[in-house]
């Protein structure tokens, strides 16, 4: 099983850095709802470790036989792995290579959300998102939240190949 996970979430994690990274460089243009849509098409894409890593658990490790708790277990600890890269690639990206970050985010969230909303309602939603930004902008809160997310997600990747690959007996 170590082997196993420490392979696939390797595997996870190394894909999750250079996806990350180089939708970072390619995106660039993009609007961020279009950033946020890439960004967790390139989780699931890193987290699709996760079903290989158990099946391949189950077909050549534990002889065809797969518990759906050996599933979680995996998948899970497949999923720390690649959240920690994923993590580690959003602070270097929030601190080194566009430390503006949240600044940017928050202002792009306000014009959009000022275009959408009645005037009372945008100052309300504004002084809320101000103070949100304020309390859990900088850049280390944000990538264990983004690590927390891939985990999450990852969690519920493994419930689901679980139960597609469990197998008590050959």
């Amino acid at each position: 099983m170590k082997n196993t996970v420490i392979k696939y979430g390797l595997y996870g994690l190394l894909t999750g850095v250079v996806i990350f990274l180089a939708s970072i460089v390619l995106g660039k243009g993009l609007s961020y709802s279009t950033q946020e849509l890439l960004g967790y098409a390139s989780m699931i894409a890193c987290l699709s470790f996760v079903f290989f890593g158990i099946k391949h658990y189950r077909d050549h490790e534990n002889n065809g036989i797969l518990s759906l708790r050996n599933a979680i277990i995996i998948g899970g600890l497949i999923s720390v792995l690649v959240g920690i890269g994923v993590g580690i690639a959003d602070y270097i990206y929030t601190t080194v290579i566009n430390p503006d970050f949240a600044t940017e985010y928050l202002e792009t969230t306000l014009k959009t959300m000022e275009s959408t909303l009645s005037p009372e309602a945008y100052q309300t939603q504004k002084a809320e998102l101000v103070k949100q930004m304020e309390d859990y902008g900088g850049s280390g809160f944000m990538a264990l939240l983004m690590c927390f997310t891939v985990v999450l997600i990852g969690f519920v990747i493994s419930l689901i190949s679980g139960l597609i690959l469990q197998r008590k007996y050959i």
